[in-house]
This record gives structure tokens, sequence and C-alpha cells, in this order.
């Protein structure tokens, strides 16, 4: 499902992320391990086809990313790719729902209600459908942004410190919910996270 090969992203004359080999099969799950700094985000954005890297080959579901043009990288990121990023990005004025629906809007052009329906009652979100984005806690803003990462069924998940800002028991419940997500949908999953309680759901990792 993922491949990367001699992968180095540069700012400057600084190199920010050298990965020389690296592969995550269909359907698996990886984590990938580093202090702030160490680039964890930025092999996120590379492999998601947000940033282009300065070397090296990243191919998607057997797609080369940074070969395609931007307008075509985005549309395979909303066809394939579902991410649950640091900063949430849900938009504060629309309710639950219609945040999944524009999530579906963006990559199929319609909205399927009842694939809605089935993410909400998946996260144990569906009471809050109608409540505003902006008046989400923390942690049900999470389990948003993970039902909207998930209800396109994409092939890859991606996910950068989904558990940084949550409590043991939320943590547990938010790294449960991913894996069973992913597996529900036969997406591979990649967790980026400097949070070492989660190891143990992983039997594959990357160290930077």
């Amino acid at each position: 499902m993922l491949e990367i090969r001699d992968l180095r992203h540069e700012y400057g004359a600084r190199t920010v992320l050298s990965v020389p080999s690296w592969q995550v099969a269909e359907g698996a799950a990886s984590l990938v391990l580093g202090p702030s700094g160490s680039g964890k985000s930025t092999l996120l954005s590379v492999i998601s086809g947000l940033l282009k890297p300065t070397a090296g080959q990243v191919r998607v579901a057997g797609e080369d990313v940074p070969a395609m043009g931007p307008a075509a990288r985005d549309a395979f990121r909303a066809r394939n790719v579902g991410l649950v990023m640091q900063t949430l990005h849900l938009i504060g004025v629309l309710s639950v729902r219609d945040n999944l629906r524009l999530a579906q809007r963006l990559a199929r052009g319609s909205h399927d209600d009842a694939r809605i329906d089935a993410a909400l009652a998946g996260f144990a979100i569906a009471p809050l459908a109608a409540r505003r984005a902006r008046d989400l806690s923390v942690g049900e803003a999470q389990r948003v942004a993970i039902a909207r990462a998930v209800v396109n069924r994409p092939r890859l998940i991606l996910a950068d410190e989904p558990t940084s800002a949550l409590d043991d028991a939320s943590c547990e419940r938010a790294i449960s919910l991913l894996l069973e997500q992913a597996g529900a949908c036969g997406a591979a999953l990649v967790v980026a996270t400097h949070d070492h309680r989660i190891r143990r759901h992983f039997a594959q990792e990357l160290v930077l």
C-alpha cells in the first residue's frame, strides 16, 4: 500500500527528513516514532501529497504521489487518504454531520447519509450530529476528526499525534477506534507520535 525509497526533504541547507526505505502493507498498522522536530509531520505531509519532497519516491496504492501535479495530488488524496492532523481543521460553524458531509462532497461530489450515520454510530458521536464543531470538547472533536477521516473509506489513514492531548482512558479509546475503523474499511494505518503509551498496539514501527 505504501512504499518509500530514498526519501529526503530539505529546508534550505537543512535536511529535516531522511527515510532510505520503508513499506506498509495493505491493511497493516504502523507507528512512526520520534520527538518533536524529528520530521514526523513532514513525513505524513509528503505521503499525503500536501508537500512535495526534495528527492525520493513515495508510492501509495501503486501511484507515485510526488510525480503528480498539484491538482492530481489533491484529487488522489481526497479519494484514497484519510487525514487526522494535529490541528483538526473542523469547520467550527458547521454541525458535526455537515463536517462529514463536506468531506464526502470534496472527495466524491456528493454525500451518503447512510455512511455518515454509520460513522457517527461507530465513533459514539451520533448524539452530537447537530452540534456545531466549535462547541465540542477536545475529546469529542478528536472523535469527529477521526470519523471524518474514515467516512470515505480511504485506502490509507494517516494520523498525526492523535493522542497527545488525551488522558490515558481517552488515548486508549482513540487508538482502539482508529485500529477498528481502519480494519473495517481494510485501510492501512500510519500513526505518527511521540506518545509511547500506544506502542503496544503496533507490531511495526519506524523511528525517526
